[in-house]
């Protein structure tokens, strides 16, 4: 087991999506509920950039500079100057109850990010595609919680969770096209519930476990073959940072903890992970 070191002081309520870039310096990560990117600093200090949503759900890199960040119900495009650009009209009526929550980018540079009920009803989540050409369009339904997803260093296969299946599921994946979902790795029982993802360069996978106080490393096969623990048990979402992205960074949320419960909660963490991480997929519009 690897124990993780404190980066930050607890300053989200819900960190989640954490991400590097050199392309903007660094790691940016989502305190999901107050609509908010932040960024880590050379110094260690920590910007909050307001998205002018109730909620932050994700944060990618853009090949042509700047960003994109998905907020409750829209795909919004940022320039490098923190300014934003463009909006989509909302995907979905406010009276449906439904938020976006977790994704990552395609191979081909296009966006997907899963939704979700507030009331976590089962089956109304899908997972949506966000084109370079600004299409928007319906990959599949039925999930409850959509939440990480990461492809393989080849792009032939994208690793998925549904975090009340208890599962990480793997797809084939071709021309734009998911087909052959099946599981690969179930998390034990009390282990804590799959969160966001990160797949390292030798096709393992890293899953934080929230209620887990932990992140899995799941090698290629699916064997479980490493554990780094927190000290904050709702553990949200990783990747991979620093010169060598050899660093795992993760982040934490303060979600249904008492006030002075837990006080660590909300920070980022960081530990070494002994293996390399794939480099973000930058969005391509």
């Amino acid at each position: 087991m690897v124990s993780a070191e404190q980066v930050t002081d607890p300053i989200a309520f819900h960190a989640e999506g954490a991400v590097w870039s050199e392309a903007w310096g660094g790691l940016k990560w989502v305190d999901m509920f107050r609509g908010d990117v932040l960024s880590l600093g050379a110094d260690g200090a920590v910007d909050r950039m307001p998205t002018g949503s109730t909620i932050a759900a994700m944060v990618r890199p853009r090949v042509g500079g700047g960003f994109v960040v998905v907020t409750e119900r829209e795909f919004t495009l940022w320039g490098a100057d923190g300014g934003r650009e463009w909006a989509s009209e909302p995907v979905w009526a406010a009276s449906a109850g439904i938020r976006f929550n977790e994704g990552g980018c395609d191979p081909e540079g296009r966006l997907l990010c899963g939704s979700m009920s507030y009331d976590m009803i089962p089956g109304a989540g899908t997972l949506w595609r966000f084109g370079v050409d600004r299409s928007i369009e319906r990959m599949f339904d039925g999930a409850t919680i959509s939440n990480g997803l990461g492809f393989t260093a080849d792009g032939s296969r994208m690793f998925y969770v549904d975090t009340p299946t208890r599962r990480i599921d793997v797809f084939d994946y071709a021309a734009g096209v998911l087909s052959d979902r099946r599981p690969f790795v179930h998390v034990a029982e009390g282990a804590g519930d799959p969160d966001g993802l990160w797949v390292d360069d030798e096709d393992g996978v890293w899953v934080a476990l929230y209620g887990g106080a932990a992140v899995h490393h799941y090698d290629a096969s699916g064997a479980l073959a490493d554990v780094v623990e927190l000290p904050a048990t709702n553990v949200t979402s990783c990747t991979f940072g620093g010169p060598a992205l050899s660093t795992l960074y993760i982040t934490t949320s303060r979600e249904n903890l008492a006030d002075g419960e837990q006080p660590l909660a909300g920070s980022v963490f960081a530990a070494p992970a002994g293996v390399r991480g794939l480099p973000v997929r930058a969005f391509g519009g």
